[in-house]
């Protein structure tokens, strides 16, 4: 097997491709990392949550990192890893129409909300939405590739 490294346009790429991410956020020195559905547009990445530990974190700490993997076979994979800035989208507070693209991009996303919104515990029914829209904006990206046999 050989692995190397992948150019940024590569890296683009399998992010633009992709719609999972594993969402790695940190308070007081302690990794938190977590699942996400995630619509990419420029150098941003778009996610939707319920409010709970990753918004917590993220508001308290917004640096984070974002891995992408695009896999063929255990020797033939990608991966993108990309650190940037969490910052929410609230509807008020001149965010809202950023927020409407962030939901038209991620709505064509198959089952987009239920990463985000799925809580393994029962809910209380609401009359208001705790739904919270956020981007990552990418500072870096970076990435490996392998492939079977050696170059």
């Amino acid at each position: 097997m050989f692995v190397r490294q992948m150019s940024r346009e590569e890296c683009e790429g399998v992010v633009a491709a992709g719609d999972l991410a594993r969402l790695a956020c940190c308070r007081d020195g302690q990794p938190y990392i977590v699942p996400i559905t995630y619509a990419n547009s420029g150098h941003r990445l778009y996610c939707f949550s319920m409010p709970g530990q990753k918004i917590d974190w993220m508001r308290s700490n917004p640096k984070v990192s974002l891995q992408i993997d695009e896999f063929a076979s255990h020797r033939q994979w990608k991966s993108v890893v990309a650190t940037g800035r969490y910052r929410e989208l609230p509807a008020a507070q001149g965010r809202y129409h950023e927020r409407i693209h962030a939901w038209s991009l991620l709505e064509k996303k198959p089952n987009w909300w239920e990463p985000g919104g799925l809580k393994p515990v029962p809910q209380e029914i609401s009359g208001a939405s705790a739904h919270i829209f956020f981007c990552v904006e990418m500072d870096e990206i970076t990435g490996r590739a392998a492939c079977a046999g050696e170059l």
